[in-house]
This record gives C-alpha cells, structure tokens and sequence, in this order.
C-alpha cells in the first residue's frame, strides 16, 4: 500500500483500543454541535440530547445487530412543532408527542417488515438514490458555509466574518491535508483539523474558556419526564413520516459509502431509530435521527467499522451524562472550526452521489434518468440551502423529502426507455 493511500476499514473489522479512541473522539465531535443546537433552539438540555444520542446510538447498534454503522443525533425535523408546543403545552406534553412519533418507526417498520423491501428497487432506483445523496450533501452546504464566513451581529444580522473565515480555512486545508495521509493521520483527519482550527482560534480571541472553567467536572444532566396530550401528539408525531424518509436516504447513502446492500436491514434500521427516540422523549432530550456528518466522516477516512461508534457512543454519555466540564470544552470549539470541517465532509456525502451514478453506469442519454436527476436535484439542492419547507397544515415538508417524493413520482411515471 502506497504511503498515501488511506486504509480501509471495513464494518466487521476491529482497531486496538489505541486508535478506537481517536476514531471514537472524532464521530463524537462531529455530531456535537448539531446535536446541542436543537436543544438550544427548543428549550431542552444539551447536555441530555448529548447523553440521548450515546445512548439512541448504543440501542440503534444492538438492535441491528451490530452492522450498520450510524450514529443518531438530535432530529432538526422536530423543532418547529416541538417549539410550538412548548410555548402552548409545556415541554413535558412536547415529550409526548416525541415518544409516539418514536412509535411511528416502530409501526412503519413492521409494515416494512410484513410486505418486505422489494418495493425499494422498484420506486427507488439507483439515478435517484445518488441524486438524493447529492441533495443530502449539497443541500446542507449553506449550513456549513454560514459557520465558515458568517457571524450574526449585535443587531441580529448575519454579517462576513474575516477571522472567523481565515479559521474555517484553516481547517479546512487541514482536514483536506490530514485525509491524503497515510496511517493514524488518515483515519482520524477529522479530529487533527479541528484540534489545529482550535489551537488557530485561541490567539485570535475565538475561543471562550470562561464556561469550562465554570462548569463542574462531574455532574448529572437535568432529566426530566413526559406529560402525555393529544394535542401535543397530534402535532408532533406524523413529523415521523418525514424523517422516517430522511431516515430511508441516510441509510441508503450508508450502504453505497461502505459497500453494502442494507435494503433487508431497513425494518431493523428504523426500530432501532425509533426506540432511540422514544427513550430520548421519556427523559426530556429530542427526538433522534441518522446524522450526515457521521456519513460524512465514513467518507472522508474509509472506517466504516461499527466499533468505533460503540466508543462514540460511550463519551457522548460520559460527557453529556457524567463530565459537565468536558461538555462545556467541546461546546467551546468556535463556529468557523466546525465550519470548516462540515465543507468537506457535506462535499464528500454529494461526491459519493455523483460516484454512484458512475458505478452504476447510469445512462444519461435516457431521458426519464436525466429528468428525475435534475428535478430531484435542483428542487431538494435549492429548497435546503434557501431554507424552504412546504407547510402542509400544521406541518411542513423540508426539501430532501419534497425532492425525494417527487423524484419516486417521476420514476413511477417516466417511460422506462425514454429518450
């Protein structure tokens, strides 16, 4: 092997504890500030959506037997009707409603497990599979691109942030540097760009160490316990419909990254995300989702070993759970850090689209192909990263479900040989 090349790492595969570590650290960081920003947004404790995500991801891990690597995050689907509810409810109700809407997974996935998944081939082809994956990459660009140059002012406006910039590009190059090495530089870019983004931060006054030095060094999150109201369920829980779409995508895009058909796995995949987000809602933390950003990670250093997320999973409990102190450190990390890091790894998820369509050999002399990657690809691409969303009563419809359902409608319709 070439000392540029980067080791593969397959699913089953097994690392020392020495390098499990680092992997462990790097999907962990990865997730984090995601994670936490739901919480925020919602009224919820971060540091109880950090401990739900150890332990959704822990569940979703033996429920599928160990096979699928992903990790499960805070869900961004939820946080219109769970602010809505909060504010009229309380979040207790809220709780109710994100416990049930857990049980959606559970009941689709019996569905799927009763008429099987052959269905899948059929309305979900290889040309819109890897458009939805660009659309999934792509389409949180404008995410990551406002960590990297944005700074929102004292007025509440969104302004360019030199510094800030000059940080993300830093990490950026290093992460992009990190990734074409050889060896422990190679699985763990990742984490080496941010620690070098954050060291880059200190001297520049990016970084505020007064919250770590406040926090506790062991602590216990604040838990707290459901009220259950049919308003409050009505409201949230058919968001599940959505995400379990979101859900269908993530798991997809996995299989293509690692080389695997999980399509048979799909039931197992959602009983797994559902009984995460149901024991999330019976503690007081969000519901929870298969994240891009750990896709991402696979991506960018070819370990795709569901070990390390075993790792990942135990310190996001012992810092979300255990260590208020680590929390605070990691929460410390500057935007355009992470900004930075999520430029690669969101490019590498739309990449791995684009490779799809290659080896699959899908032929764009087809009419039907061209017409379902290109609706499928400009509606999803241009709704996420301009933030719109269909409001369907009480609901909205985000741009990687509208695009992914439109897309499915155009396959069915399209004549098959179309030129």
């Amino acid at each position: 092997m070439a000392s540029h090349e980067r080791e593969v790492i397959g699913v089953d595969d097994r690392v020392s504890v020495g390098r499990a570590i680092p992997l462990g650290i790097q999907h962990m960081m990865s997730m984090f500030g995601s994670t936490v920003l739901v919480p925020i947004l919602t009224g919820l404790d971060p540091n109880v959506a950090i401990l739900c995500s150890g332990i959704g991801t822990i569940c979703y891990l033996l429920v599928t037997g160990n096979k699928i690597p992903s990790y499960l995050g805070s869900s961004f689907a939820f946080i219109s009707p769970i602010i809505a509810v909060g504010a009229s409810r309380g979040l207790d109700a809220a709780m109710s409603g994100v416990i049930v809407a857990g049980a959606v997974f559970l009941v689709v996935a019996g569905i799927i497990k009763l008429v099987g998944t052959n269905w899948l081939d059929r309305i979900l082809p290889p040309v819109l599979v890897a458009s939805v994956m660009v659309v999934i990459g792509v389409g949180l660009s404008a995410t990551a691109a406002k960590m990297a140059f944005l700074q929102t002012g004292a007025n509440g406006v969104s302004v360019f942030f030199g510094i800030g910039t000059l940080v993300a590009a830093v990490t950026l190059v290093a992460a992009v540097v990190f990734s074409s090495l050889g060896g422990i530089f190679g699985t763990v870019p990742v984490l080496l760009s941010i620690v070098v983004g954050y060291i880059v931060s200190i001297p520049l006054g990016l970084v505020d160490f007064a919250p770590v030095v406040e926090a506790a060094w062991i602590g216990l999150p604040h838990l707290s316990f459901p009220r259950f109201d049919v308003g409050a369920i009505a409201l949230i829980a058919p968001v599940a419909v959505v995400t379990v779409i979101e859900h269908i995508g993530h798991l997809l895009a996995v299989g293509e990254i690692v080389g695997k058909d999980y399509r048979d796995l799909l039931p197992r995949s959602l009983t797994g995300d559902g009984l995460s987000t149901m024991i999330s809602g019976f503690v007081g933390g969000p519901p929870t989702t298969t994240y891009a950003e750990n896709i991402g990670v696979m991506s960018v250093t070819r370990v795709y070993s569901t070990q390390i997320f075993w790792y990942a999973a135990g310190f996001a409990l012992i810092v979300g759970g255990f260590c208020p102190k680590l929390a605070a450190l990691v929460q410390s990390i500057p935007s355009p850090v992470m900004g930075g890091v999520c430029l690669l790894l969101f490019g590498l998820i739309a990449s791995n689209g684009l490779r799809m369509l290659v080896s699959n050999g899908v032929d764009f002399d087809q009419n039907r192909n061209l017409m379902i990657a290109s609706v499928v690809i400009i509606l999803g691409v241009g709704m996420e990263t301009a933030g719109i969303a269909i409001p369907i009563g009480d609901y909205t419809l985000p741009g990687m479900a509208t695009s992914t359902l439109v897309g499915i409608v155009l396959n069915l319709i399209l004549p098959a040989k179309g030129k």
